[in-house]
């Protein structure tokens, strides 16, 4: 069988073929092509498209295409579960996931600038993925660091967190952070918590694990929800923007993303909350 794609894979471009290759159909055909060719080339080729808005096999809310394969073929193998939290962590920047996500993250985000040859990306994404396999069904309690020494982390920690005092004010970096958050919300930019981390120079796992404490016990992902969801509230009230507007300007893929996330926060959907609170 023949599946297509959008061209210059990195995450889960790379994982969904290894998951048709290794657990569904080993003889399968993956194909790459530019994104606004891939259903003309679908039909043309008589290929599946995966990954991509308006197809069977694509992100469902937070689940990203990987999860859709597991669930399509009834793949039932736990080592998978670990792989996939890993692959939608990095896939949609939500490295509260798992702590590996970021590591995923950072491999494929340099092997694609290395490599931009798609199908030879794709070989040696097929290794890292057996690996990442392998840890994930017979290794993954394993600690490298197990028995080794902790000085060199405590100095980090020191250095970084400890030497700015004892008091109970929070560290400078939350200020930092805040700041980028802020411009990222006004500016409607991308902004994941590898892209902060490195800004900041800060470990991604420290950041994913202390973020909360500092952030209205939120994660990195849902704080930047909130924010988003309080700029659309601040639109409504201050401008004749229609809601599809308002969902662009606020950062979402689409209006039903925008819908979901808003009735979450909210207790109510967009348009209920533009009507009952709006006036006009």
């Amino acid at each position: 069988m023949k599946w297509i794609t959008r061209e210059h894979p990195k995450i889960d471009r790379i994982a969904c073929p290894w998951l048709i290759k290794r657990f569904i159909d080993p003889e399968a055909e993956i194909i790459y092509v530019p994104f606004d060719q891939v259903i003309a080339q679908a039909e043309e080729l008589n290929a599946v498209p995966f990954d991509l808005p308006g197809v069977e096999y694509t992100h469902y809310e937070d689940h990203c295409t990987f999860d859709y394969f597991i669930k399509k073929h009834h793949l039932k193998d736990v080592a998978l579960d670990r792989v996939a939290a890993i692959v939608r962590g990095a896939d949609t920047d939500r490295h509260d996931f798992a702590p590996q996500a970021s590591g995923l993250s950072a491999i494929f985000l340099g092997l694609s600038k290395n490599i931009p040859d798609d199908h030879e990306l794709l070989e040696l994404g097929m290794k890292v993925y057996d690996g990442l396999y392998t840890w994930a069904k017979f290794l993954h309690k394993q600690k490298h660091t197990k028995d080794a020494p902790v000085e060199q982390m405590l100095l980090e920690v020191y250095h970084k967190y400890l030497k700015q005092g004892n008091s109970k004010k929070a560290p400078e970096w939350t200020r930092e952070l805040k700041e980028m958050i802020q411009d990222q919300v006004d500016t409607n930019m991308s902004l994941s918590l590898q892209q902060v981390s490195q800004e900041l120079e800060i470990n991604p796992a420290y950041l994913s694990r202390e973020f909360s404490r500092y952030f209205e016990n939120l994660s990195f992902g849902d704080y930047i929800r909130k924010m988003r969801i309080e700029k659309a509230v601040h639109l409504m009230e201050t401008t004749n923007y229609a809601l599809t507007e308002i969902a662009y300007l606020t950062g979402f893929s689409d209006q039903s993303h925008f819908n979901r996330i808003f009735k979450k926060q909210m207790g109510m959907t967009a348009s209920e909350f533009k009507k009952k609170h709006i006036q006009k």
